[in-house]
């Protein structure tokens, strides 16, 4: 365990009331707690731990407990809601140590089933993430009225998210309950101190880009700083925000929807766009240094098709640079001749969005082509290598250099009895799982291989588009082919992209193309067999170590979309002569026969957030993505490790958008801290004379002051004692933070689950609660409608209530995009159906969880309380088959009802009538037709009814 942790952990266990610890990302938050829990013990009582929403820190946290300490035993298990109450309760009164979901802790609290006395404490680990109305602060609150002595301990290792709002830090260690804020960043001495005494051996090696990279960064910033400046003019949003700095993080999505939600339906759609555009902006500067030439392309070329329409960044003036040299990183148009096409001629072509038929025809006249010259152009490859690939190659066979010449060293040192602290392993760090397979493929393989293999991808998918578009482009009526249908007319030798790249271009696209599919399926139909003379037979067609099989394997793979990586490598042949122009690359076999040999190599994806380093214990770090989080763990390794040799690499695109993303990072992180130091000198925690702090619950303290204030003429003082008001809730619904805020309005939560409704106010009053997003779906599902309709048929006042979020605007859709008709996709349509269907229906409108909680105790006003044995048993049937309170069952026959509103001549209005005039649908058969008319209310619904029931039944006789 490093230094800094034990000052972390004695700070901690100085105040026995817990404490608030935020770390810099990076510094171990798993090993500090696992730390912590070695020193708990039985005597203590039951240690809980609220599972944090990522279960990689809770997998950190066990594995680092059996690292620190093989012989501890209390290593963590976790209680869920498969286990029996009884067994729960056992568990709690333990003494152990255990994970718990915070809506499994809620209930068992809630409904008395946890010794609070035998629970030592609670650790939270992710208090950056909570909030007041939080299910977490619900618990603590809970168990503070509970349990005084008990211990809170929270911790956060994202101190940026701890600056976002308005004293969140203050507010944090008030729903806590705690009074003392631990701050840790990187700066700080101890932490410094140890982390520099035995750094790591660093190189840091920045990679220039290519030239083509280097104008599509350009450009994406031109493009962004060209959105920003749109936004600006909005002045909706804090400027200050609006940097392209800022924009680099996908916390800038946050940032700028938080300001623009509760404004969100006055918004034009140009506004929307442009928050949606920074986003795919971001994306496209990340993917640039990520990922290989031909998939970004491929990335693009979908952008381009589903946000041709709507978005405004590709009408940007610097955009159509990102395509154009997108495309000239992957491959060039030539003439047969070897004479380039124009480029006037093709950066006019691409600036164009929308092209006609018959402006085509005059551009390629005014190139001096024509359709059928068209087979005169051909596809030069370019397939441009990431410049970080020969780098890192250049790194391994450095490292297996060295290690080769330190072979004798290690011999001496092995003899000498002198333990060698070098395994010979060597870690390569990527962003993502996508990126480590690619890398692994180019560094084993060949750069040149793996980016065939791209290639051959990308023009197998453009065949496949193009056939899926013929399918579609079959009308039985030619006239209303197109607009009708969806489709836009097409030309044969085109594709759904043609109104955004040349004839010429997509038209060498897919003859290159056609040739290889054709050549695929000719080697797939006849395998060829071992060629003798030598002919379009030359470097490696085969897969490695199989020498029978065809070379159509991976094209096969290809074509059925799999997504695995292909080891075959298709050698020229006459198709690829015509239409495809390989660049003079040197020959593969030859380069990996003289290939130096590379090291052992682990590749490591940073998103799966593992501890590799403690698992691998590598003596060589690459890192190939730079984050700041990793290289914070690389340096509490080797404080850890101080006797082992470790050496690590940087790979950094020089002037990129990555170095200053990790710089930006770095200066965020100790802005944010320099913030809570600021904010804890002036923070002020109220404490009562106890020492605890207050704001346990405000009814409370108001029930106390009532007390003090009440008139003493009703007999000597005495106050007649309010009865609580109860609210029945659904299990369900402890996911949703509105029973937190409905028992800090007072009101005692009984759980329990509910077949009918969410919320039982009483035993009239059932209430199905409903937020925006799960009102759409429960709309498109038809849920609501069967939710709704229990409801009517067990509860007198059935209420749907429909909840805003507080920081969101408080309507559905802005006045301009409500229309006169009633249209099925409408949601304001479907509401108003659903109230004609059900009249007894009550629709209430809450615009956040503290106006839902007035309204409950609104409509709780002069009602009998709910009772809880009676809300379990609704709608649940019993052995027999009998359901309890349904007025409708017990008092109708619920299929008799609806088959009698399905009669010719009944209606809404007279239906009721005709129930109470006869007691079954045979009396109904046999009225008169006098008596009829009496109950319907007319003769010409009586005669419509009764022809209906004297019909007779045709026979076959």
């Amino acid at each position: 365990m490093v230094q800094f942790h034990e000052h972390v952990i004695t700070e901690l266990l100085e105040d026995i009331n817990g404490g608030l610890v935020v770390l810099s990302s990076g510094l171990s938050l798993s090993k500090l707690v696992s730390s912590l829990l070695l020193l708990h013990t039985h005597s203590e009582g039951t240690l809980l731990i609220l599972s944090p929403s990522s279960a990689t820190l809770r997998s950190r946290i066990t594995f680092n407990l059996k690292t620190l300490n093989p012989q501890f035993t209390q290593i963590p298990s976790e209680i869920t809601a498969e286990l029996p109450a009884h067994h729960r309760h056992s568990l709690y009164s333990s003494g152990n140590i255990f994970f718990i979901t915070p809506r499994i802790l809620i209930v068992d609290l809630l409904t008395n089933k946890i010794p609070t006395s035998m629970i030592s404490g609670i650790i939270i680990l992710n208090a950056h993430s909570l909030s007041e109305t939080s299910t977490e602060a619900f618990i603590i609150r809970i168990y503070r009225s509970l349990n005084r002595g008990g211990y809170v301990r929270a911790f956060s290792d994202k101190p940026h998210a701890m600056i976002s709002g308005f004293a969140k830090a203050e507010r944090t260690m008030k729903f806590l309950h705690v009074r003392r804020l631990h701050l840790w960043p990187r700066f700080q001495v101890y932490v410094s101190q140890e982390l520099e005494r035995d750094p790591p051996e660093v190189v840091d090696i920045r990679v220039p880009m290519s030239r083509y990279m280097v104008g599509i960064q350009k450009a994406i910033v031109e493009v962004m700083d060209a959105c920003l400046k749109e936004m600006r003019k909005t002045n909706k949003v804090d400027v200050e925000d609006l940097t392209v700095e800022n924009g680099l993080f996908k916390s800038f999505d946050e940032i700028v929807r938080r300001q623009l939600d509760p404004i969100w339906h006055t918004l034009g759609k140009k506004t929307k766009q442009l928050v949606s555009d920074l986003k795919t902006l971001r994306k496209l500067l990340d993917y640039l240094v990520r990922y290989d030439a031909v998939t970004y392309l491929k990335y693009l070329d979908t952008l381009r098709v589903s946000e041709s329409f709507r978005s405004v960044w590709l009408f940007a003036e610097a955009s159509y640079k990102v395509f154009d040299f997108a495309k000239k990183r992957v491959y060039h148009l030539v003439r047969s001749d070897g004479t380039k096409v124009s480029e006037v001629n093709k950066s006019a072509k691409n600036k164009k969005r929308k092209v006609k038929e018959d402006n085509k025809d005059s551009e390629e006249a005014d190139d001096g082509t024509s359709s059928s010259s068209n087979a005169g152009l051909v596809l030069e490859e370019v397939l441009e290598e990431a410049p970080k690939w020969k780098v890192l190659r250049e790194i391994l066979e450095e490292i297996e250099e060295e290690r080769q010449k330190q072979g004798g060293l290690t011999e001496e040192l092995l003899a000498e009895g002198k333990e060698d602290t070098d395994n010979g392993i060597v870690l390569v760090a990527c962003k993502d799982e996508r990126s480590c397979l690619q890398i692994e493929e180019c560094i084993f393989k060949s750069p040149q291989k793996f980016m065939s293999e791209e290639w051959k991808k990308y023009l197998l998918s453009k065949v496949q588009l193009r056939d899926i578009v013929h399918k579609k482009k079959k009308p039985k009526d030619p006239k209303g082919f197109g607009i009708l249908d969806g489709v836009t007319p097409i030309a044969p030798a085109q594709n759904a992209e043609t109104s955004s790249i040349s004839k010429q271009e997509h038209d060498a696209l897919l003859a290159a193309a056609s040739g290889l599919r054709s050549l695929a399926e000719n080697d797939f139909e006849d395998p060829p067999q071992p060629d003798l003379d030598g002919r379009g037979r030359g470097k490696g067609k085969r897969k490695v170590g199989n020498k029978k099989g065809p070379i159509i394997n991976d094209v096969s793979e290809v074509q059925s979309g799999s997504r695995e990586a292909s080891t075959s490598y298709k050698a020229e042949t006459s198709v690829d002569n015509m239409v495809l122009r390989k660049h003079k690359n040197p020959d593969t076999t030859t380069a990996n026969a003289n290939a130096k040999p590379l090291p052992p190599v682990q590749f490591y994806a940073l998103e799966s957030d593992q501890p590799i380093l403690d698992i691998l214990k590598p003596s060589i770090v690459i890192v190939y993505h730079p984050d700041v989080a990793f290289v914070r763990e690389i340096e509490v390794y080797k404080a850890e490790n101080p006797s082992k040799k470790l050496k690590v690499y940087f790979l950094f695109y020089e002037d990129s958008t990555e170095v200053q993303k990790f710089e930006a990072s770095i200066r965020r992180e100790n802005g944010a801290f320099e913030s809570l130091i600021r904010q804890k000198s002036m923070m002020m925690i109220p404490v009562d004379q106890g020492g605890h702090c207050l704001g346990m619950n405000s009814t409370f303290e108001s029930d106390l002051s009532t007390s003090q204030n009440s008139m003493t003429r009703r007999a000597g003082g005495r106050k007649e004692v309010d009865k609580e008001m109860q609210v029945i809730v659904d299990m369900r619904e402890f996911m949703s933070s509105l029973p937190n805020v409905l028992h800090q309005k007072g009101m005692r939560i009984i759980p329990v689950t509910l077949e009918v409704g969410d919320y039982i106010l009483s035993p009239l009053i059932c209430v199905e609660r409903k937020s925006i997003q799960d009102l759409f779906m429960s709309f498109t599902s038809g849920r609501l409608y069967h939710q709704v309709e229990t409801m009517v048929r067990y509860y007198r006042i059935p209420v749907l209530l429909i909840e805003f979020s507080q920081d969101k605007s408080f309507s559905f859709q802005s006045a301009s995009d409500i229309g006169d008709d009633v249209t099925p996709n409408n949601i304001i349509s479907k509401l108003s159906l659903l109230a004609l269907h059900f009249p007894r229906l009550r629709i209430i409108w809450s615009r956040s969880l503290h106006a839902t909680a007035e309204i409950f105790a609104a409509l709780k006003a002069n009602q009998d309380e709910p009772d809880e044995t009676k809300a379990m048993r609704v709608g649940v049937p019993s052995e027999e088959g009998i359901v309890e309170n349904d007025v409708r069952a017990e008092n109708y026959n619920t299929s008799a009802v609806e088959f009698l509103r399905r009669l010719p001549g009944v209606t809404d209005s007279n239906y009721r009538t005709i129930m109470d005039g006869c007691k079954s649908l045979a009396e109904l058969a046999l009225l008169p037709l006098e008596k009829l008319a009496e109950l319907m209310g007319g003769h010409k619904a009586a005669r419509t009814l009764r022809e209906f029931l004297d019909a007779k039944y045709p026979t076959l006789l």
